[in-house]
């Protein structure tokens, strides 16, 4: 656990969303081992599932699947505002009688989860199905690299192909791109395999968020197949929004 202020301010790893009204998976400060990349164990009362493919609850430990919730919690969500019927179908259709988060989540041998993204975030390419958030884990173990986010293209022989965006760290030692884009795909080839190095790579100054920090993946995948006016759209109305 990580701590300011001489120790008495603890940083935590937490899992949440908009949704669930408040904080769901969470080390408990100075209580809780904590293990880096792991939101640790669920709060008193949330009761966490794995499911698979099939729709079954996987049991046991070192495992992975969809990331539902058991049984209903105080703050979970009631609605969507004048389209109920979408909030039943948005959350409950996918694994009746629980709430499906639309997250993948890995639990290790001793229960602690870890979030592994969106499970909607995935690139078929030549075949193979790959997820956006273990590519960009790797390309962000790279020494030179802050932050990135991959999304798919139509390519005409693989039938979709990964572009990445990728944001540097202040370093003045990266200055030749291009060993820089042989290294980061050497980096994701030797940590994911051959098939997950990306086509293209654009190194950016920043990425496109919503309020609460999320990457808005429909603004990168509209720039990666050329789509410029999305983007112009998007820059226009937050400085719209903040004048």
């Amino acid at each position: 656990m990580t701590t300011l202020a001489g120790k008495r301010c603890p940083l935590v790893d937490t899992w949440w969303q908009t949704e669930t009204g408040g904080i769901m998976i969470s080390a408990i400060p100075f209580v809780t081992p904590t293990k880096p990349t792991y939101a640790s164990l669920p709060l008193p009362g949330i009761q966490p599932v794995l499911m698979n493919e099939k729709r079954n609850e996987i049991e046991g430990n070192q495992v992975t699947g969809s990331l539902c919730i058991k049984f209903p919690w105080p703050g979970i969500a009631r609605t969507i505002w004048g389209d109920h019927q979408r909030y039943k179908e948005t959350y409950f259709s996918a694994f009746p009688g629980k709430y499906f988060t639309g997250d993948g989540a890995l639990r290790d041998e001793v229960g602690y989860y870890r979030i592994t993204g969106r499970v909607d975030d995935v690139v078929i390419v030549s075949g193979h199905n790959l997820g956006t958030a273990p590519i960009e884990d790797a390309i962000n173990e790279h020494p030179a690299v802050a932050e990135s986010a991959i999304v798919g293209f139509p390519h005409d022989i693989k039938g979709n192909a990964l572009y990445g965006f990728v944001i540097l760290k202040e370093s003045g030692e990266y200055r030749d791109r291009e060993n820089l884009t042989k290294e980061i795909n050497q980096h994701v080839s030797d940590h994911i395999g051959p098939i997950a190095k990306l086509d293209k790579i654009q190194f950016v100054s920043g990425l496109p968020k919503t309020r609460s920090g999320k990457i808005m993946r429909r603004i990168l995948r509209k720039i990666a197949e050329g789509d410029f006016f999305e983007f112009w759209r998007h820059n226009h109305f937050i400085k719209s929004r903040n004048c």
